[in-house]
């Protein structure tokens, strides 16, 4: 990496002191080795502003689809100089050689990203997952320097039971002296707090306000996730006027097309609009992450890493050059990261399968059914009545019961089917293999014979994400342990939006098609999900 030595000014943004002023900054190798306050009548040659660059505090950078030099190359446009990422996506595929993987792609580019141990991995003993990693595997990932946290403990039930094998995860971590992260999705009163007294210090799960304000009393960080699929800013966001130190910003899930349009930047704007200071504003897109997380990241003060961004104004914040340990990586909306190759990593073994296979004969005069919520990672649990659904389990497209199916990527086993409601298909089918947290084949669709061919387009392929419509048949192969492309980013946000744009041609009013398919098989999610063993109610833990 060129350390560069230079000096700059502009109207340097203290969160510290909560003070805007002229300055002069001098970098040297990377590093910040003076700033020079200037009087309040200097002509600067500019009226830019200058601030700590932002840090996305939860992010798990498969879901953009992109390895992350790709991800780095696309974010640091935004202003984005680093990221506290979870790797457990790829690591339920292919484990430890997984975030190996992850860690060392990462380190080919000029951003710091911050890789935790993943907690849950698998997520739960109800679904088939490529890899597992017991409680020694975490603790000799927390052991490594590179290795920040303990990722998201989704497995909230374990910690209320005091299941010992997350007990152990959860000890490692506070041992090594490294934060824990939480994941408890509609947590409350006496549950929260023991949930938290585990030394449980985040959520980024919250989706109500009041849900929030009861963690934040009982001492817990709170991270606002506005994702691809998940949205949770608009609820929650004016907590920040009261937990300025207690709050943080993340995408958690961003998509290719999504990350290529903004980024932390956004919540940024959004905020300033609500009326919320500034300062509080960055402090949770700056500071907050590297106090919390112990990140070798800079926050403008003197011998610090010269991590920092200039934008236009403290509005829209749209950065016009963004600097990591004092090297320019994006100038004036163009990344200054080159695309690099990368190799390849993957764990599918499973063969095509043939249209009787997504067959459903309903068993009961009763049928459970999944109902997707738009921006939202919880679903409600439907019930229908037998005579509603074609005996011979038909999707019932004029009522928008359509079927929705997950494939056991990893061996040939029998197809798990089930009713879904809100995609609205019309006709046709997608399917990816992006299918939280085990990454099996999900697909939904208004026919078996659509639904076949779409999931056989990932299996031939070995993984990606998958659209047809009669004789149209659309792909974009994700060729990294089947969540991720090795190519240009800027070129798979493209695929990405002309396939997002295809379902959505299909009947499909959800915001974002894709991602939330993606989280149809997230068992630890209320209310229903379907994995590769069948329909799981999320709030007894146990399949319908």
């Amino acid at each position: 990496m060129i350390m560069n030595s230079f000096t700059t000014s502009g109207n340097l943004v203290n969160v510290h002191t909560q003070k805007i002023y002229p300055a002069e900054i001098t970098v040297k190798e990377g590093e910040i080795i003076s700033i020079k306050e200037l009087a309040s009548n200097s002509k600067l040659k500019t009226q830019n502003y200058i601030l700590p660059g932002f840090i996305d505090s939860h992010v798990h950078i498969e879901s953009s689809m992109l390895v992350p030099s790709e991800f780095a190359r696309l974010a640091v446009v935004h202003g984005t100089v680093a990221t506290v990422s979870d790797p457990h996506e790829i690591a339920n595929v292919c484990g430890m050689d997984g975030v190996e993987f992850m860690i060392e792609n990462g380190k080919t580019v000029p951003f710091k990203f911050n890789f935790g141990a993943p907690s849950c991995v698998p997520a739960t003993v109800f679904e088939t997952a490529g890899a597992e990693l017991n409680s020694g595997d975490v603790e000799k990932l927390l052991q490594r320097d590179d290795i920040k946290y303990l990722s998201e403990m989704m497995n909230f039930p374990g910690v209320l039971n005091d299941d010992p094998e997350v007990m152990k995860k959860i000890a490692a971590a506070h041992r090594l002296k490294k934060p824990v992260d939480g994941h408890a999705p509609g947590l409350r009163g006496e549950q929260a707090k023991a949930y938290i007294s585990a030394g449980i210090t985040t959520d980024h799960e919250c989706f109500t306000k009041e849900e929030a304000l009861d963690k934040l009393q009982n001492g817990m960080k709170i991270i606002i996730r506005e994702g691809s699929a998940a949205k949770n800013f608009e609820a929650l966001i004016m907590l920040l006027h009261d937990y300025p130190n207690q709050m943080m910003f993340c995408s958690d899930d961003k998509h290719p097309d999504s990350l290529a349009d903004g980024h932390i930047n956004q919540l940024c704007a959004r905020a300033v609009a609500k009326g919320i200071d500034v300062f509080k504003v960055l402090r949770a897109a700056c500071v907050n992450p590297v106090l919390h997380y112990n990140l070798n990241v800079g926050l403008l003060k003197e011998g610090d890493p010269a991590d920092f961004i200039i934008v236009n104004d403290l509005k829209n914040f749209e950065p016009r050059r963004t600097y990591i340990n004092g090297e320019m990586v994006a100038d004036s909306g163009k990344s200054l990261i080159k695309t690099k190759p990368s190799a390849t990593i993957n764990n599918f073994s499973c063969s095509k399968k043939i249209t009787e296979d997504f067959a459903i004969i309903p068993k009961s005069q009763s049928i459970s059914a999944i109902e997707a919520l738009d921006g939202q990672l919880i679903t409600n649990k439907l019930n229908f009545s037998f005579s509603s659904i074609d005996r011979n389990g038909t999707p019932d497209i004029e009522k928008d019961i359509l079927k929705i199916v997950v494939v056991n990527r990893y061996k040939d086993a029998p197809v798990a089917t089930a009713f879904i409601k809100n995609f609205n298909l019309k006709k046709g089918a997608i399917a990816s293999s992006v299918a939280h947290d085990s990454h099996n084949i999900v697909g939904v669709g208004a026919d078996d014979e659509s639904i076949c061919k779409a999931v056989n387009m990932i299996i031939a392929h070995k993984g990606g994400i998958s659209c047809v419509q009669d004789d149209i048949e659309m792909m974009v192969p994700l060729p990294v342990a089947g969540l991720m492309s090795n190519e240009d980013g800027y070129k798979i946000a493209e695929q990405y939006s002309a396939i997002d744009k295809a379902a959505k041609n299909l009947g499909c009013t959800l915001s974002s098609p894709f991602m939330t398919l993606s989280f149809m098989a997230l068992l630890v999610i209320p209310h229903l999900k379907l994995s590769d063993l069948g329909l799981f109610d999320g709030d007894s833990f146990s399949f319908v």
